[in-house]
């Protein structure tokens, strides 16, 4: 790591050398910043290595998977995350299986602590970025690596799990660091790094399969009234892959089932809660109960306010069609019933539902190698 520090001191005082007008006193302190920055990645690098290490010395495995989530700062979102570990080191109890968040928002603020347990107590979690989870796994050189999606839909959270595994496969972390590249030359001449792809990654295979879980669980919901899923989406100019149509493919597979169900989001142009109600209504549907489901894969923030939120704070009477009212309380004050329904006061994530983590633990046990991840970033001329 001290050769590490050295190579980014330098390249960052190249960079400060630059023909800037600062007095002294300003370059002293650009230098104490830089060095503050170097010594906090520094720090997580190592932090994360002497723990994976550890935990290949005790285990003596020789595979690691890779669970990549967006993240959440919610302790009933940890605990399915927790869940959802446990239930991978069942499935592959031939690896180390490691977990980490991909939102740097998520993991400051789970390491403060911003949320409670059920007591009130506040909970404080340490989740770790892909780069860092990655850098440790390759430090400990496991002979085999599966990275696991925890994404709903193949889309833009999803493009950079992915750019987070070409990256680690060039060594391109630290700027030529020190993990072994004939280590990673051999990662990829074996076939032995794979990329497992997101929930709904195939359009008819996992969506058909995730309907029909979705069905079974809500089966007793469906005949008494409306079932509506509240996805994520992304705006249409962040449609990575156009996986967006993914909600559209869903709800299609769901009605199949039975014309009651649907499918919106909270980022998704032209299916917000809003379309989701015209649709409803073009079906005559203009009453009655909606029962509200999280379709992500943990039920943190969105879950809890944007879709299940309840009070003044959560509709804007003077502005109806906001995008911060909540799903309860659009349907509330557009002559609806609706009802979440929860478990230990919780909604549900995705996660959390056996039939579909099996989905997710599948896509692992059939991951493909990541074509060409050597040199995909930085082809060879």
């Amino acid at each position: 790591m001290k050769k590490i520090k050295s190579f980014m001191l330098a390249t960052m005082a190249f960079a400060l050398a630059a023909p800037v007008f600062t007095s002294c006193g300003d370059d002293e302190t650009k230098v104490e910043t830089v060095e503050k920055i170097i010594d906090n990645i520094v720090s997580e690098y190592s932090v994360n290595d002497n723990m994976v290490a550890d935990q290949k010395a005790k285990s003596g495995k020789n595979t690691a998977v890779l669970l990549v989530a967006f993240g959440s700062t919610w302790n009933n979102a940890f605990q399915a995350f927790d869940a959802t570990k446990k239930a991978y080191e069942k499935a592959f109890p031939e690896a180390d299986v490691y977990l980490c968040f991909s939102s740097d928002i998520c993991i400051n603020r789970a390491s403060v602590g911003e949320n409670t347990d059920d007591e009130g107590k506040i909970v404080k979690r340490d989740y770790y970025e892909p780069r860092y989870l990655l850098h440790a796994i390759g430090a400990a050189k496991y002979g085999k690596i599966y990275v696991q999606s925890l994404q709903v839909i193949p889309g833009e959270e999803f493009a950079a799990v992915v750019a987070s595994v070409k990256k680690f496969m060039n060594n391109g972390f630290l700027a030529n660091a020190h993990l072994d590249d004939k280590y990673l030359s051999k990662l990829a001449e074996d076939e032995a790094i794979f990329l497992g792809m997101p929930l709904l990654n195939d359009s008819i295979e996992d969506i058909n399969e995730v309907a029909k879980q979705l069905n079974e669980k809500c089966k007793s919901e469906i005949s008494d009234g409306v079932v509506a899923f509240m996805g994520h989406g992304n705006p249409d100019k962040y449609d990575t892959f156009k996986a967006n149509i993914r909600y559209r493919q869903l709800e299609t597979a769901l009605q199949k089932l039975n014309p009651n169900y649907f499918v919106g989001t909270v980022d998704m142009e032209n299916n917000y809660k809003q379309d989701v109600m015209d649709r409803m209504k073009k079906k005559g549907i203009t009453n009655g109960k909606v029962y509200l489901h999280a379709l992500m894969s943990i039920a943190g923030d969105h879950a809890h306010n944007d879709m299940a939120g309840e009070g003044e704070e959560y509709w804007d009477e003077e502005d109806p069609e906001s995008e911060d009212n909540s799903w309860f309380e659009y349907f509330t004050n557009n002559e609806y019933t609706p009802v979440v329904p929860a478990v230990n006061n919780h909604p549900q994530g995705l996660l959390e539902i056996p039939g579909i983590l099996e989905v997710w633990i599948n896509h692992t046990k059939n991951a493909k190698f990541l074509e060409d991840a050597y040199h995909s970033m930085y082809p060879e001329e």
